[in-house]
């Protein structure tokens, strides 16, 4: 599997992942926001570092 296709597949992964956890902040009782707000925190962030990766494998070298 290609460097750039599991780029793109992680960063899909991520993006539903981050839309699941937006949708169970919405409705989510007190007792559980810290915890969904933390997890969707890091998943942010891991969803931006793969986009910054997948950013820079696009990038052509300059000749």
């Amino acid at each position: 599997m290609s460097t750039i296709r599991f780029l793109a597949q992680e960063l899909y992964r991520l993006t539903r992942r981050v839309e699941e956890l937006e949708n169970a902040l919405k409705g989510a009782p007190f007792a559980d926001r810290a915890r969904l707000e933390a997890e969707l925190r890091q998943t942010r962030q891991e969803l931006e570092h793969y986009r910054q990766l997948l950013a820079a494998k696009k990038e052509k070298p300059a000749v």
